[in-house]
């Protein structure tokens, strides 16, 4: 039944050339598929379609050497041609705080207008369990109808959570473990002919909603182990204590423990958004998630807390917030990244220029905030600004920062990340 992935002549197609669509596309075609790219945004298209990458973790070489199986398209008609189609669309909170998968049923409508037999269909998007057997099947369901078309015969529907961590070079989108599920039996079987020549390792469950709660427990788990250790450093500060120093004894142990370090909160498109997708899905069965609820309050506390250090180390040196010089390393929202989505760096510049403070900030990969609401460009002259500066605020730990040079120009300095030695 599934020849055509199995011979690697299948044509399939990514939806949404984004941090996570474009990496699977360029592995899928270097796995030998032909591939083509959907994307709404044509400066996406135009780049993929010459060469030209937008995302860290996929180099230009990278798509040059697929460009025989690779190209990018706005039209969903292409998929008329395709065996099998991936969707990896962003499914951000909305202003409320329920999850926006407006996304995910604009894809499926699209989808369903194009469904014919044979055909794959699988959801990488994160969501709540659910997602995929209560909004995208019956779209496809309802298309099929007239044909009488079965899910399981004659088109198949799975999903397979996304694993993709910005930066990481020990495991890469191929080695990393990937969990399949399809609505059927045969749904499993269609998705694991089509991704088995792609990933190293695939990781079966039973249902789509399985494996959704699976990408959802993995990022509650870091959201909540990292609230953890920021209520550490709070607990820490109030004691009089050394949080560094308690945290390297305690990670000495050499079973039992795991260590995550506190920071300027969380933040990233997955770990500060994620847990709440199951915490919607909890309250909407008269449910709650309270680990989930708390932690989320206390990493949304850690930038005020920041901002509270930086003021009380300027008092110390007998100078206010207002009007004194703050620079801001790092804006990403962690290391060696070019994504400033969710970062608790862009909360604490907003509170800093509150305050009535010359705030600026040095990103050498976020060269503009005002997409963030942050009416801030990066900073260029780092040596000089660190050095005008009044307080310098490490943030986000890029490894292309002199570390001892920062912290012995720096008149005063602040670091929630801990990555200047004590005393240096």
């Amino acid at each position: 039944m599934f020849d055509r992935f199995h011979n690697r002549t299948a044509r399939v197609a990514v939806i949404g050339l984004g941090y996570v669509g474009l990496p699977l596309a360029v592995a899928l075609a270097a796995s030998g598929y032909k591939v083509v790219g959907i994307d709404l945004d044509p400066t996406k298209i135009e780049a993929v379609n010459q060469g030209r990458s937008y995302i860290a973790d996929v180099a230009d070489a990278d798509l040059t050497a697929q460009a025989g199986r690779l190209r990018a398209t706005g039209d969903y008609a292409a998929l008329n041609q395709c065996d099998a189609v991936s969707i990896c669309l962003p499914t951000p909170l909305d202003r409320t705080g329920q999850p926006d998968v407006s996304s995910i049923l604009a894809s499926g409508r699209e989808i369903a207008r194009h469904l014919h037999p044979g055909l794959v269909v699988v959801l990488e998007s994160t969501s709540y369990p659910g997602t995929t057997t209560e909004l995208l099947l019956p779209l496809l369901e309802a298309a099929a109808q007239p044909h009488g078309w079965r899910v399981g015969q004659e088109f198949f529907v799975a999903f397979s959570p996304e694993r993709v961590d910005p930066g990481r070079t020990d495991w890469t989108i191929r080695t990393t473990p990937k969990i399949v599920a399809g609505a059927t039996e045969n749904c499993l079987a269609a998705v694991q002919a089509y991704y088995g020549q792609v990933f190293e390792t695939l990781v079966p469950v039973s249902s789509p909603s399985a494996a959704e709660m699976a990408k959802l427990f993995e990022n509650t788990y870091r959201f909540i182990n990292i609230s953890l250790a920021n209520e550490l450093l709070l607990m820490c500060d109030r004691l009089g204590l050394d949080c560094w120093e308690v945290l390297e004894a305690a990670a000495t142990k050499p079973f039992g423990f795991t260590r995550f370090t506190p920071g300027p909160g969380v933040g990233g498109p997955c770990i500060p958004v994620d847990p709440h997708f199951l915490a919607w899905k909890m309250r909407s069965l008269n449910a709650t998630a309270r680990f989930i609820e708390l932690a989320g309050r206390i990493n949304a506390e850690m930038p005020r807390f920041w901002v509270q250090k930086v003021q009380d180390a300027l008092n110390d040196a007998g100078k206010a917030v207002k009007g004194s010089r703050v620079l801001v390393l790092g804006a990403a929202y962690k290391a060696d990244v070019a994504d400033a989505r969710e970062s608790p760096v862009v909360d604490i510049l907003q509170r800093l220029l509150q305050k009535g403070a010359q705030a600026a900030y040095h990103d050498p990969y976020i060269l503009s905030l005002a997409e963030m609401g942050v009416p801030l460009t990066a900073v260029t002259d780092l040596e000089g600004e660190v050095r005008k500066a009044d307080c310098v605020v490490i943030a986000t730990a890029h490894s292309v920062y002199d570390w001892s040079s920062i912290a012995h120009g720096a008149a005063i300095l602040v670091d929630t990340r801990f990555v200047v030695k004590r005393g240096s």
